[in-house]
């Protein structure tokens, strides 16, 4: 699949969230993509703001999580609260560049969340992904509510930008209350995290949807 083919944005019989179509930011004169062969670090140039998914049709934006900045401090507070000083001190140990957060509510009460960390190479933020969040075989440092989840049996990880990486996990039943999803994408110098919770359970293909989105735009 080509990084500009956007999946399903033009039907929604199978649950798939209307999007706006999607375009990848100008760059600055002479920068160039992370994955150009010139830029050894893999560094995003654009602003990290403009590399957020947009809200899809129906969606509520979160009043403080509006596409624009956060703290190092209010990401953290995504993770149980005995994790988040050693997440705060890690991000400052890895020398974060950015935090770009966006939130917001469907009308069926599904919850989402995303937040691009932006750090100084491919390298650091690998080594962030793999050390402090410690994602991979399994979900990691565990968020906020501490749910139980696994390696997401649906996620086939087609239409991702190469050279870039996704994790999907999701919440198994019996879940209390509500689902939780989540995933990690990294791509070049920046991980993305994303959320998505729903009273009843989550639907997996508008989370896989936007996981793609959101890895195509960083790719």
């Amino acid at each position: 699949m080509e990084r500009t083919d956007v999946p399903g944005l033009t039907t929604r019989s199978d649950g798939r969230w209307d999007y706006p179509a999607l375009s990848l930011p100008a760059l600055p004169a002479g920068s160039p993509r992370p994955s150009n062969d010139g830029n050894r670090g893999e560094i995003h140039h654009a602003d990290p703001r403009e590399l957020l998914l947009p809200l899809p049709a129906g969606a509520t934006q979160d009043k403080e999580l509006d596409g624009g900045w956060v703290t190092p401090e209010r990401f953290a507070e995504v993770y149980e609260k005995d994790k988040r000083r050693e997440v705060r001190l890690a991000l400052a140990d890895y020398a974060v560049r950015h935090v770009a957060a966006r939130g917001w509510t469907m009308p069926d009460g599904t919850s989402s969340r995303v937040y691009l960390l932006r750090f100084n190479s491919v390298g650091i933020a690998e080594r962030f992904k793999d050390h402090v969040l410690v994602v991979g075989a399994d979900s990691g440092v565990p968020l906020a509510g501490s749910p139980t989840l696994e390696l997401d049996p649906d996620w086939a990880s087609s239409g991702l930008v190469e050279n870039t990486m996704a994790y999907l996990f999701a919440e198994e039943k019996p879940y209390d209350g509500e689902q939780t999803r989540l995933g990690y994408v990294q791509a070049g110098d920046t991980v993305a995290l994303l959320t998505h919770s729903r009273k009843g359970g989550a639907p997996g293909v508008p989370f896989h949807q936007s996981v793609i989105l959101q890895n195509q735009l960083l790719g």
